[in-house]
C-alpha cells in the first residue's frame, strides 16, 4: 500500500478549503493558526505541489487543491461513518445535526418526541455551531440553515419555508402615549438585527417605500431568542420572520405596521448527497419534510 500523509494534515486541508479561512479552520479544530498552517504545508510537501494560492494573508484553493478536495472528501465521510458504526455497535442510529437555536426551540424540539416514538433507535447530536455548511461531512451529517442565497449545487438542499419579514416591538408601541403611528417614526427607534439576517430591514424598507429611512441606531445580535426578549423589554424593534413572532406566543410583543414583505432569507435542510445514503440522515430528512416543520 502506498504511504499516506497524516490524517491530521488531510483534516486541516479540508477545513481550510471548505471554510476559506485559516483562522476559522483553526478555531473549528481547536488549533493555533500557526499549527494548522504547518499541517497544510506538510501535506503540500508530501504531495510536492501547492494546494492554495497565497494572497497577502489569505489562502485561495487552486485547481490542484480543488481536485484533491473533490476526491478525498467522500473517502473522509466514509471513514467517519465507519468509525461511528463500530462505536455504536450497530444498535443505534446517530445523526450529527447543526441547527440555529431559535429554529430548534420554536420549531424542531416541540416535534422531536414524535420522531423518537417513530424511530426510537435514532439519536441526534445537536450543535449550534457557525460555519455549518462548510463542516458537512466533517463532524456534521446535516444542518438546518438560514440563507439569503441559493445553496451550493454540490449539496443536497430542501427548502423548508419562505417567510415574511415582521417588525416586532413591545405592546406599548401600538397602545399608549408612545405608540408609533407611521413607519417614518422608526427614525426615532433602535432596530434590532440578527447577524445572519442583515438584509431583512433593507427588504422591509423597500417594501414600505422608505429605502432611505435611517433608524436612531442598529443593534446586532447573534441570538433570536435574545432579540425577542430585548424587544419585549423595550430595547428596540426586532426585524425577524413571521414564524419567530407567531411561535413566540409572547403577549408582550406585537407586530408593527402589517406591510407584506417577502424575506430574502429561507430555511434549508442541507447535507452532502452521499449522506443521504445513510439511514439516519434519510430518516430525519423524510420526517422533517413530511412533518412540514
Amino acid at each position: 500500500m502506498r504511504r499516506l500523509p497524516p490524517l491530521t494534515a488531510l483534516e486541516a486541508f479540508v477545513q481550510v478549503a471548505r471554510l476559506g479561512s485559516v483562522k476559522a479552520a483553526a478555531e473549528e479544530l481547536a488549533l493555533s493558526t500557526p499549527a494548522l498552517s504547518r499541517r497544510v504545508q506538510a501535506l503540500e510537501r508530501f504531495i510536492g505541489r501547492p494546494l492554495f494560492d497565497r494572497k497577502h494573508q489569505a489562502l485561495e484553493i487552486n485547481l490542484d487543491g480543488q481536485r484533491l478536495l473533490d476526491d478525498i472528501a467522500p473517502a473522509l465521510d466514509s471513514l467517519s461513518q465507519a468509525l461511528e458504526n463500530i462505536q455504536s455497535g450497530g444498535n443505534q442510529l446517530r445523526l450529527r445535526l447543526a441547527v440555529m437555536p431559535l429554529f430548534a426551540t420554536q420549531r424542531l424540539f416541540p416535534h422531536l418526541g414524535k420522531l423518537r416514538q417513530q424511530h426510537p433507535q435514532l439519536h441526534i447530536d445537536i450543535e449550534t455551531t457557525p460555519h455549518a455548511v462548510a463542516r458537512l461531512g466533517e463532524g456534521l451529517d446535516a444542518a438546518i440553515v438560514l440563507m439569503a442565497k441559493d445553496i451550493d449545487p454540490a449539496l443536497y438542499a430542501h427548502e423548508l419555508d419562505h417567510e415574511q419579514v415582521y417588525l416586532i416591538g413591545r405592546r406599548q408601541l401600538l397602545e399608549g402615549p408612545h405608540a408609533l403611528h407611521s413607519p417614518e417614526e422608526l427614525a426615532q427607534q433602535t432596530i434590532l438585527l440578527h447577524r445572519d439576517m442583515a438584509l431583512s430591514f433593507d427588504a422591509w424598507k423597500e417594501a414600505a417605500g422608505l429605502p432611505d429611512l435611517q433608524p436612531l441606531a442598529v443593534d446586532n445580535y447573534d441570538s433570536g431568542q435574545l432579540m425577542l426578549e430585548a424587544a419585549a423589554q423595550g430595547l428596540g424593534v426586532a426585524v425577524m420572520h413571521a414564524s419567530h413572532f407567531e411561535q413566540s406566543g409572547d403577549p408582550r410583543l406585537v407586530r408593527l405596521f402589517p406591510i407584506h414583505v417577502e424575506s430574502p432569507y429561507r430555511y434549508f435542510f442541507v447535507c452532502r448527497p452521499r449522506a443521504l445514503q445513510t439511514r439516519s440522515v434519510r430518516i430525519f430528512r423524510d420526517w422533517l419534510v413530511a412533518a412540514e416543520i
